[in-house]
C-alpha cells in the first residue's frame, strides 16, 4: 500500500479538522479560528487553537501540533492504517489498494476473526446455560461482579471435543484450526482446543477477537491451568498485549501503563477501578510489546508478584529492555508483597494499597542493583568481584551510549560504596590548591565563567548551573558526558562549558569545596533559589538537584534535534514519523514541565525573599 503525499493531501481537504475534534472536545469559535482547553495537557485556560484553513492543530502550552492523521494516531490511539482507513470512509476516497499478498492476507484475517467472534458469542452463552453453572459459581467465588463478566466477556467452553462444530457449523474445519479454536493430530482427525475452561476472548487494539485464554475451574495433575490460543494468521502473542484496546484510552488519562504478570491479575485491577492495566500473554515481555508500551508512557510501571518467580520475571524485562533505553524511555518496577498477586493484595488491604505501591515504583537501575547486590552472599573480595562483573555485563547490554556511561558510573559508585565502606579520616582543612603544579585557567576561560555565572548567558538555568559546578567543582567531570551533549545542541552554551571542562582539568579530583576568588577562579554567587547555589544545603542534596538540572539543560536540545530528524523523514516513513513524534513531543512535554518546575521554585524562592526583604523593612 503506497499512501503519497498527494493522497493525503486530497483526504485532508475533505476533512474539516474542527469537526472531528468537536466529536470528543469542545472547542469555541475564536475569529477565524477555534480555540479550546488542550486535550494533550491539563489546563485551565484555553491555549488549543485550530485553523481550517491551513487544516493543523497547534498548543501554544504544551506545543502539541499536528493534522487530522495526527489528532486520530494520538488523541484516538489509532494505528496509522487505521486512522487512514475511517477518515478515507468519511471522505469518500478509496484507499490505494494494498499489493495481492497482501489483500490475500487481510482477507484471510477478516474471515478468521468471523470464526473467533462467533465462537465468543457462543461462550457467553454457555457461561450464562445449564454447561457453566459451575463456572459461573467458580467467577462468584473470586468475587467477580456480573459488570465485570459482562465487560470483560467471560465464557464457557464444554467438556466435549466436539462442540465447536456444531456450535458453529457454517465455518469449515480447517478454518477452526487455522483460527486456533480446534487441534488437528498426525492422523488428521480434529478435537476443541478449550474444553471445561472458563474462557477469556483476547483483542486486539481495535478490540475484535484474535484468540482465547483458558482457566481450568479446579487444579488437576498434569494439565495447564491456563492455556492461551497458539499463534495464528491472526494472533501473535509476542506482538500482542492482553486489555491493550481498553488499557490505552485510560492510559492517556492517567499518564500511566501498568504491566501485570496475566490476564486475571487485569480484570481484578479493573474491577477495583484500575483501568490502564495490561498482561504479556504467558510469555516474557518482548521487544514489540515493550515498543507498545513506550508508545503509550515514557516508563511503564511493571507489577510482579512478591515471590521469586515475580523476581525473575522482573529481571527477564529489564534484561529485555536495557539495549532499548533511551532518553526519557525507561521502566520502573513494583514488587507485591511475598506471597500476594494483585487480587489478594486487594481484597486484603484495599485498593488504596495497590495505588500506593503503584505510585512509589522503583527505578529500572535500582532495581537492577538490588537483583544483582543480594541474589548471592558477599562475604569475600571473589564474590564481590562477581558482583561487580554481573553489573558491568548488564550495562554493556545497553545501546545507548549516554545512558550505558550514567549506569556504568552510578553502578560503579553504588559498588563502590557497598564494597569499600569509606573509613573514618581525619578533617580536612579547606582546600588550598593541588600539591602538584597545577594548569592555569586561562583568562579567557575564566572570563567566560564569570559571564555565565553573572547572567550573561541566554538561559537563567544555564547560568545556575554553570555557578554551581564552580561551587561544586567534584562534579563538573561527573557530569562532562551531559554537559559535553549540551554544547553539542547549544552553541550559546558551548564556551562556557569549555571552561568548565577546562576547570575540571586544574583540580585534585577529590576536590569538593566551592572555588574561590583567591585561588584564581570566578567566586561562585550564593543564591537561594537553588538548592545547589545556597550556603548550607546538605552535600547529597546539592549534588542531586544540580544533577537533575545538568540532565534537563542536556536533554531538552537533543529532543528538539531529534523531533526535526523524525519530522524530516516523514515522507519516506509516515507511520513510523507520527509514531515517534508523539514519543518525542511526550518526552519534551516531560521536560518543559520540570523546567517549569525549576522556574516556579525560583519565583517562589524570590517572592519569600521580598517578603523577608519588606518584613525587614517594616
Amino acid at each position: 500500500m503506497t499512501i503519497t503525499p498527494q493522497w493525503k493531501d486530497e483526504l485532508r481537504a475533505r476533512i474539516t479538522l474542527s469537526s472531528v475534534i468537536m466529536r470528543t472536545d469542545k472547542l469555541t469559535k475564536a475569529g477565524r479560528e477555534w480555540k479550546g482547553c488542550c486535550p494533550f495537557h491539563d489546563e485551565k485556560t484555553p491555549s488549543f487553537y485550530v485553523n481550517d484553513q491551513k487544516q493543523f492543530y497547534h498548543c501554544f502550552g504544551c506545543g502539541a501540533h499536528g493534522d487530522v492523521i495526527s489528532w486520530m494516531t494520538e488523541q484516538r490511539g489509532l494505528s496509522f492504517i487505521d486512522a487512514i482507513k475511517e477518515l478515507a470512509a468519511e471522505a469518500g476516497m478509496e484507499v490505494p489498494a494494498p499489493d495481492p499478498v497482501a489483500a490475500k492476507r487481510a482477507e484471510k484475517r477478516a474471515e478468521l476473526i468471523d470464526v473467533t467472534t462467533e465462537a465468543q458469542d457462543w461462550f457467553v452463552e454457555q457461561l450464562r446455560g445449564s454447561a457453566g453453572r459451575e463456572a459461573l459459581a467458580y467467577l462468584n467465588r473470586r468475587g467477580l461482579k456480573p459488570e465485570t463478566l459482562r465487560e470483560f466477556g467471560f465464557g464457557y467452553s464444554p467438556e466435549s471435543k466436539q462442540a465447536l462444530p456444531t456450535a458453529l457449523p457454517r465455518f469449515e474445519d480447517h478454518m477452526l484450526v487455522e483460527a486456533g479454536m480446534r487441534i488437528r493430530t498426525d492422523d488428521g482427525t480434529t478435537y476443541d482446543r478449550f474444553r471445561g475452561r472458563v474462557m477469556l476472548p483476547i483483542q486486539d487494539a481495535r478490540g475484535r477477537v484474535i484468540a482465547f485464554g483458558g482457566r481450568i475451574l479446579e487444579n488437576r495433575d498434569g494439565v495447564a491451568k491456563y492455556l492461551n490460543s497458539p499463534d495464528t494468521p491472526l494472533f501473535d502473542k509476542g506482538r500482542t498485549l492482553y486489555n491493550l484496546h481498553r488499557a490505552s484510552p485510560a492510559s492517556r488519562q492517567t499518564g500511566r501503563v501498568v504491566v501485570v504478570e496475566g490476564y486475571m491479575d487485569v480484570v481484578a485491577l479493573a474491577q477495583a477501578g484500575i483501568k490502564d492495566a495490561v498482561a504479556p500473554l504467558g510469555t516474557a515481555l518482548t521487544e514489540m510489546q515493550l515498543e507498545m508500551l513506550w508508545r503509550m508512557v515514557e516508563v511503564p510501571v511493571l507489577c510482579f508478584d512478591g515471590d521469586a518467580a515475580g523476581q525473575r520475571a522482573a529481571m527477564r524485562a529489564i534484561s529485555r529492555a536495557l539495549p532499548m533505553l533511551a532518553p526519557m524511555r525507561s521502566l520502573s518496577i513494583v514488587r507485591l508483597p511475598s506471597g500476594m498477586d494483585p487480587d489478594d493484595l486487594i481484597n486484603d488491604r484495599g485498593v488504596g494499597a495497590m495505588e500506593k505501591l503503584l505510585a512509589e515504583p522503583k527505578s529500572l537501575l535500582d532495581t537492577l542493583w538490588e537483583f544483582e547486590r543480594d541474589a548471592m552472599p558477599l562475604e569475600s573480595p571473589e564474590a564481590k568481584a562477581g558482583l561487580k562483573k554481573r553489573l558491568m555485563e548488564h550495562v554493556d547490554t545497553i545501546g545507548d551510549p549516554d545512558i550505558q556511561s550514567l549506569y556504568r558510573r552510578d553502578l560503579l559508585d553504588r559498588f563502590s560504596a557497598f564494597a569499600y565502606p569509606p573509613r573514618q579520616q581525619a578533617k580536612r582543612g579547606p582546600w588550598r590548591g593541588p600539591a602538584a603544579a597545577p594548569k592555569t585557567l586561562s583568562n579567557g576561560a575564566r572570563s567566560t565563567l564569570q559571564k555565565s555565572m553573572s547572567g550573561g548567558q541566554r538561559s537563567d538555568l544555564l547560568g545556575a548551573v554553570i555557578a554551581g559546578l564552580v561551587r561544586h567543582p567534584g562534579e563538573i567531570s561527573r557530569h562532562s558526558e551531559a554537559l559535553i551533549e549540551l554544547a553539542r545542541h547549544d552553541q550559546s552554551a558551548a564556551p562556557a562549558i569549555e571552561s568548565l571542562i577546562e576547570l575540571a582539568e586544574t583540580l585534585d579530583s577529590r576536590i569538593q569545596t566551592a572555588i574561590s576568588a583567591e585561588q584564581g577562579f570566578p567566586a561562585p554567587p550564593v543564591d537561594n533559589r537553588y538548592a545547589f547555589l545556597r550556603e548550607g544545603t546538605p552535600p547529597g542534596e546539592a549534588r542531586e538537584e544540580l544533577a537533575e538540572a545538568v540532565s534537563l539543560l542536556a536533554h531538552k536540545p537533543a529532543l528538539e534535534a531529534a523531533m526535526a530528524a523524525t519530522i524530516a523523514r516523514f515522507d519516506e516513513d509516515p507511520e513510523g514519523s507520527f509514531a515517534e513524534q508523539a514519543r518525542l513531543r511526550q518526552q519534551l512535554m516531560t521536560v518543559d514541565e520540570r523546567l517549569k518546575a525549576f522556574g516556579r521554585k525560583k519565583a517562589g524562592s524570590d517572592t519569600a525573599r521580598d517578603e523577608n526583604s519588606v518584613s525587614s523593612d517594616s
